[in-house]
């Protein structure tokens, strides 16, 4: 039987060997836990865009696992309804994905996390602890804007260069005397009569020439005198006759 001997210089290379591996192993391991996904990636947060409300989810998994995060809306400890539910691809910087939600002021929502790695292997199936609180306030509303006053229409002044209008420009004329009658027009006022009584107007000069003057009345008075005392003398003229033939022929 033969024996083969080691020497000490080839053992303790072999452990110094071994050492090593199992150092760069334990290495590797931890350093593939640090990258992989977790639920300490991930935060939640209530805040308003503009007067709505939103519900941001961000992940900052260095690894870009991708994660499929759910938010529901919690009433005493149990969800009332889900929110909205999307994928998201974390990065080292972060990526955030946002849901639309008009929160009340402190309702609360679970936000759940579910990552499956490569592998198939769930590496994250957990909610963010604790739930999201929305804000005591409420997004506020736009103030309604107050609509601008009209400008005041400015008023046009003469400049200096131009003249003001004369007294003649600006007053109308005034009316001329009214025209001296015609030469024919005083001749026939002077030949209607030489005593001072008024000319009749020209609405009254027909009712002259159809007899309705004023002294028509006076006129017919005496005419109808006239008749009843012509008719009176031929009354008594008659009866003076008979009398005095009745006498003769006795």
């Amino acid at each position: 039987m033969t024996t083969v001997s080691i020497s000490r210089r080839t053992a303790r290379t072999v452990r110094i060997l071994g050492v090593a591996s199992a150092s760069a192993a334990l290495a590797l391991g931890v350093a593939g836990n640090a990258f992989a996904c977790s639920i300490k990636d991930f935060s939640a947060e209530a805040k308003c865009d503009g007067e709505k409300g939103i519900i941001t989810v961000k992940d900052v998994d260095p690894s870009g696992t991708p994660a499929t995060v759910t938010v529901f809306l919690q009433n005493n400890n149990a969800d009332e309804r889900m929110v909205g539910e999307q994928e998201v691809k974390g990065s080292r910087q972060g990526t955030t994905v946002t849901f639309a939600e008009d929160w009340e002021p402190n309702a609360v929502y679970r936000v759940h996390i579910k990552a499956v790695g490569k592998n198939g292997k769930v590496l994250v199936d957990k909610d963010i602890e604790p739930n999201l609180t929305a804000p005591s306030t409420a997004c506020a509303a736009k103030a309604p804007s107050t609509p601008a006053s009209p400008a005041e229409p400015e008023t046009s002044t003469p400049s200096a260069s131009e003249p003001e209008p004369t007294a003649s420009e600006s007053e109308p004329a005034t009316e001329s005397a009214s025209p001296a009658p015609s030469a024919s027009e005083s001749t026939a006022a002077s030949a209607g009569g030489s005593d001072n009584a008024p000319s009749p107007a020209i609405g009254e000069s027909n009712l002259a020439e159809t007899g309705a003057n004023s002294n028509t009345g006076l006129i017919a008075g005496i005419a109808a005198a006239l008749v009843v005392i012509g008719g009176g003398a031929v009354f008594f003229g008659l009866r003076r006759r008979g009398a005095s033939n009745d006498n003769s022929n006795r």
